[in-house]
């Protein structure tokens, strides 16, 4: 019992709640009080071992408290003076006394009384019980016992001790006899036998016989006894016993597994085998395989594998592990073919799933007794993790095993094989979720489709876009031009690939369908128009339509318009025409559909062949630089491909990671993604745009060696001797070369992309970008560029379209030709790329090529920058200023192309633009607009109105998240509020609308009223569904199921079986089982908009930081790391960017927004009680 107590006021007011509420005794009592005698009556309450007394019923403070540990109550007859007198004195006899005498020196004891006997007997009964008198008593016993012990061990102690000292007498005894006996030998002439009659020796020998072989014995034992001591305290025992636990552990966890794939196999696979064989089969064989790969195999082996850990533990304590690993690492690559199989398996089966007669066959073979409840897909998750869990079983062996232990190198050498066999597998994970994606999107789509089984395709994005009527063969689509009509009859849904644009219809049942005509766009054959206010006066089209229509077109759609001409090699020319919701989105849409279009050509001009199938190769020249494929100190690749079928890189150093940025031979776009997102954790945004002026301004010294081979076909000889003039024009910035002209006036300005030159091939032959790619060349022998004087022809840019395959088409081209060297040079490039580069034609211009090249690259990464990341520039002005003179130098260039120009001025105005989100809806404005005349309630507002406002206002505050916000973890750090904050206005938000429910339901006083009420929460979480708002899903069920709601059983009882019902398949859609399993399934299938809940990707990113480090221990950037969170941002910023086509209300929103409605979690539990209460135990 302790002596004194700390006083924790708060602590105690908590206590004295839980006493009121929660008390096993309570009720009026009269305290007699020690300074007057006299008797007040008092509220108790008794709480475990405290009780507490309140001047009443009602009063929230108590009046006073006691600690009832070891004190002792007893009945006490009533006071002499109240045995007889006045009819009060009559009264006070019938009272019934009690004492607590408390056992601390000077407290007096509490004298209390009642006036019903049994009340009486039950407090007497309640406080003797919190007194623990009886631990007490059992302590003091067990006291006792320990005492008792502790004196026999020290009786003990001595007694070992004198024995100690006699065995030290008796040694010094037999050390002197031995000295006696040596010396009688000595003085003998001659030695008594050995063997000699034994009845013959003298008995003072034989005694110390006897003594010796006893001592021998002893010592003996002795000396072993502390042997083992010592080695059970040393701490190479410790650490062989901690070993033996571990394989104790791996050898329980292989007989689980084993167990749950003997399971898998004879519950699932071969019942599923012999369905499959049946009359009226629910599954295919086919189906069978894709689900079960491997999995009998896997079986097998891990039970071969059991057996040789069980015949090892037999011969314990000699435990040998090493050769069974080396016999189970060889046949571990089956796991590649499952794991990667894995996530198709899970597709199979869902699709499967919807067969009614599968999955009632499936739920039949769960409920087998032999599965504990768990589901088929659990199941085939845990072979998943057991390699992982083998790598940290021989982490943990390692750890202690001796360096000198038998089989320390054999161990460390299975350890590296599994090591690697994960990162083989890790990396052909990454390489097939975007077959995944494909596979998935490729099912949506009821015809089908081809291209997406590509392996070389990458999902870049998808959204909602409106086609527009296009101008097709000199006539206008029949459809109409009003607002109404193209959202309905116009809206299309987009896939965007890295070589293909696919344009799908969704049905009404949900299903997509590809265009009949135009649907799958290859994007070799397109050329985007980005701005469509120039008219294409002498295109192959009519030409009075079309100029007639691009005219008006930026006018009436608000430049949110963009066009993208199709030139197949087999069918006529075509225009498609897209309208994006809003500028933002086209920007996006057209930056990456931009990218695309680059890489595919610089592709096309590396392998010089386009083909239609392609497949995962390198290309030759790649392969013949080293530096894109070979490990080195400060960069190492996996063996995945990136969408420029180059090695992805793992880690790499800072200025490697810029040096791939910069590259003029690609730019895959994935890389670009990855890069923008998460510089910032390794890089500032300054060191990223000094990079990219110097590329611009000195392009050949800041450009590797490397990256510049492709503009040179030139021996290695000739180059070194160019590049070491250092006395070239061409070395400056500022050099006198005459700007390009058109080839002919019949070329179409509108058959230019934005920032490239590019010219569409045949079948056979890539496409050239000028802008974007290089071509090996060396400066012409008859041109000088400081003696050409600029051309004063036409301004048109140069064009190498398909329409002026020869001179002859343009009579014009060959006069000018004679007169400007430059349009000579175009004039070569063109006839090159149709039939390929000779000796002769290797002469061109290769500075002004490559100055080309690096202004399109840098344009290319700041349009991305600019348009995608544009609140790196709203929220660093220097930044800004900075990419503006950048910007203005680059206009000031004489040698500027005109698309060059042109898109110089469109990042300029696009980073000029105060306010690029001017039609979105803040939720700041939402909450400045003026009150309604006539603010709504619950009752008069649909079910229909406030999902539709829910979902409104989760959307606007789910965009406003800048995604700088998710790096880094600042949601969990003690300072969030500042470094996350509009993440926590997220969860403030979210925390507000689920009290908001929950506060509505309580705020009826009668039981049909509540039931409506959560009948109609359910109904518009169900709408929210149907939106695609699974953030309002989960608001309102985390409502429902709040302990002040969910115990309302009156309540829950008047509910309606079919809202149940959707209750519970709204809680299995945003159940957190499995990781989100099911809502991450939900997202995968559906199409934006849609307001996902923010906190599962908060976990995704939380996994991610805390399970990989940002930084090697080279000091190398983990950029596998940041390609995951890339991936996951880019997944947000999906749902960010298509906003919802629903119209403001503020008399829903003033109501959901009013925060004098909501109540706090205690009163709610309060008035939750006082609604129902407790019923008696």
């Amino acid at each position: 019992m302790q002596k004194s107590v700390r006083y924790n006021e708060g602590h105690a007011l908590y206590l004295a709640l839980l006493a009121r509420k929660e008390g096993t005794k309570r009720g009026y009592l009269s305290k007699k009080t020690a300074e007057t005698n006299r008797w007040h009556e008092k509220w108790f309450a008794l709480y475990q071992n405290v009780l507490f007394y309140f001047e009443g019923e009602q009063s929230a403070r108590p009046a006073g408290m006691y600690m009832l540990e070891g004190c002792n109550c007893e009945r006490v007859p009533a006071p002499k003076g109240c045995a007889a007198g006045s009819a009060k004195d009559a009264a006070l006899d019938k009272q019934h006394y009690f004492t607590v005498l408390f056992g601390h020196e000077g407290q007096k004891p509490l004298e209390l009384r009642c006036e019903d006997e049994v009340d009486g007997d039950e407090w007497v009964e309640a406080i003797h019980q919190a007194s623990y008198s009886d631990i007490l008593i059992e302590r003091e016993v067990l006291m006792q016992k320990y005492i008792h012990l502790v004196q026999i061990v020290e009786t003990e102690k001595v007694a070992a001790n004198q024995l100690r000292h006699q065995l030290e007498d008796q040694d010094t005894e037999i050390e002197r006899l031995k000295s006696e006996i040596v010396a009688l030998n000595k003085t003998k002439e001659k030695m008594r036998p050995y063997q000699g009659n034994q009845e013959d020796e003298d008995p003072d020998i034989k005694k110390i016989k006897k003594v010796q072989s006893f001592m021998r014995g002893w010592l003996c034992r002795r000396k072993w006894k502390t042997i083992v001591q010592d080695y059970i305290c040393s701490p190479h025992a410790e650490s062989m016993r901690k070993r033996n636990q571990i394989v104790f552990n791996m050898v329980e966890a292989e007989s689980e597994y084993v167990h749950q794939l003997y399971v898998l196999v004879n519950c699932f696979l071969r019942p599923l085998r012999m369905a499959a064989s049946s009359k009226k089969p629910p599954i295919s064989h086919d189906d069978v395989s894709s689900i079960f790969l491997n999995s009998e195999t896997i079986m097998f082996l891990h039970e071969i594998f059991h057996q040789g850990l069980k015949a090892r533990i037999a011969n314990w304590p000699t435990l040998i592990l090493a050769d069974l690993f080396d016999i189970l690492l060889p046949m571990l690559n089956i796991y590649q073919e499952f794991v990667r199989n894995h996530q198709y398996s899970l597709q199979v089966l869902a699709n499967c799933k919807q067969n009614r007669d599968f999955d009632k066959l499936l739920k039949q073979y769960e409920a087998n007794p032999a599965c504990e409840g768990r589901m088929l897909e659990t199941f085939l998750t845990y072979p998943m993790f057991q390699i992982p869990r083998y790598i940290i079983t021989l982490h943990e062996l390692l750890a202690h095993t001796p360096h000198e232990h038998v089989e320390r190198k054999s161990l460390e050498f299975a350890k590296s094989k599994l090591e690697e066999l994960s990162r083989v597998m890790h990396d052909e994970v990454s390489d097939t979720e975007n077959i995944r994606k494909n596979l998935a999107i490729e099912r949506t789509i009821v015809e089908g489709c081809d291209i997406l089984l590509d392996t070389s395709q990458t999902f870049i994005r998808q959204g909602s876009l409106i086609q527009v009527p296009s101008v097709e063969r000199g006539k206008l689509s029949k459809v109409r031009l009003g607002s109404l009509s193209l959202k309905k009859e116009g809206e299309r849904q987009c896939f965007l690939f890295t070589k293909h644009f696919l344009i799908c219809t969704r049905s009404s049942g949900g299903k997509l369908h590809l265009l009949k005509t135009g649907g799958v766009l290859s994007l070799i054959e397109c050329t985007l128009v980005e701005e469509a206010e120039v008219s294409d006066d002498d295109c192959k089209l009519n030409s009075a339509v079309s100029s007639k229509y691009t005219k008006g077109s930026g006018q009436v759609f608000g430049h949110l318009d963009f066009k993208l001409i199709v030139e197949p090699t087999d069918a006529p020319p075509f225009t498609v025409v897209l309208l994006a919701p809003s500028r933002q989105e086209k920007a996006a849409w057209t930056s990456d559909i931009s990218q695309c279009i680059d890489n595919i050509r610089c592709n096309g001009l590396m392998t010089i062949v386009f083909e239609e199938n392609s497949k995962v190769t390198v290309p030759h020249m790649i392969k013949s630089d080293a530096r894109l494929h070979r490990d080195d100190i400060d960069i190492c690749f996996s063996k995945t491909l990136n969408s420029c079928k180059v090695p992805q890189i793992r880690y790499a150093s800072v200025e490697r990671l810029l040096e791939r940025l910069t590259d003029l031979r690609f730019l895959s776009i994935d890389f670009l993604n990855t890069f923008l997102h998460t510089y910032r954790i390794f890089t500032t945004a300054a060191v990223v745009l000094e990079k990219l002026s110097d590329i611009y301004r000195r392009p050949f010294t800041s450009i590797p060696v490397r990256s510049l081979e492709l503009f040179f076909a030139t021996s290695q000889n000739n180059r070194g001797e160019y590049l070491a003039d250092g006395k070239s024009p061409h070395l400056c910035r500022k050099f006198s070369s005459p700007p390009p002209l058109s080839l002919s006036r019949t070329s179409s300005p509108a058959r230019t992309r934005k920032l490239s030159l590019t010219s569409p091939l045949n079948s056979r032959i890539g496409a050239l970008d000028l802008s974007a790619s290089s071509v090996a060349s060396s400066p012409t022998s008859n041109y000088s560029p400081a003696t050409s004087p600029p051309p004063t022809g036409s301004k048109a840019p140069l064009d190498l379209s398909r329409g002026l395959s020869s001179p002859e088409q343009s009579p014009g081209s060959a006069e000018d030709s004679l007169e400007n060297p430059r349009l000579d040079l175009c004039n070569k490039l063109r006839r090159s790329i149709r039939r390929g580069f000779n000796n002769s034609e290797r002469t061109c211009d290769k500075e002004f090529i490559i100055r080309r090249a690096a202004t399109n690259r840098v344009l290319n990464v700041l349009r991305h920058w600019v348009s995608k990341h544009s609140q790196d520039f709203e929220l660093n002005n220097e930044l800004k200023m900075n990419v503006l003179n950048l910007l203005e130098e680059v206009l000031r260039d004489p040698d500027l192309l005109p698309q060059e120009r042109k898109a110089t001025a469109n990042i300029l105005r696009t980073l000029s633009q105060d306010d690029q989100d001017d039609n979105h809806l803040k939720i700041e404005d939402i909450i400045q607009m003026p009150d309604c005349p006539k603010p709504e309630c619950f009752e008069t507002l649909s079910a229909m109105e406030l999902a539709e406002q829910i979902t409104l206002l989760d959307h606007v505050v789910f965009r406003s998240i800048p995604y700088e916000e998710f790096l880094g973890q600042g949601w969990m750090k003690v300072d969030k509020n500042e470094r996350t904050p509009y993440i926590m206005k997220t969860s403030q938000h979210f925390n507000d609308m689920s009290n908001l429910v929950a506060s509505q339901i309580m705020s009826y006083a009668d039981v049909p009223s509540r039931a409506s009420a959560i009948e109609k929460w359910v109904a518009v979480a169900d709408i929210c569904r149907c939106l695609h708002n699974y953030n309002g899903v989960l608001e309102i069920t985390s409502a429902l199921n709040r302990s002040a709601i969910y115990r309302l059983k009156k309540t829950w009882a008047k509910v309606s079986k079919q809202t149940k019902a959707l209750m519970d398949k709204l809680q299995k859609t945003v159940s957190s089982e499995g990781r989100f399993k099911n809502l991450r399934e939900m997202l995968k299938n559906c199409n934006p908009p849609a307001v996902p809940y923010l906190g599962m990707y908060l976990t995704d990113l939380a996994f991610i930081e805390e399970g990989t480090p940002n930084f090697t221990e080279e000091g190398l950037v983990n950029f596998s790391k940041m390609r995951m969170i890339s991936h996951i941002i880019r997944e947000i910023r999906q749902f960010q960017q298509t906003s919802y086509r629903i119209e403001h209300q503020q008399k829903v929103t003033h109501y959901l927004l009013d925060k004098t409605l909501i109540i706090d979690e205690d009163t709610l539990y309060e008035l939750s009680l006082k609604i129902e209460p407790r019923l008696p135990a």
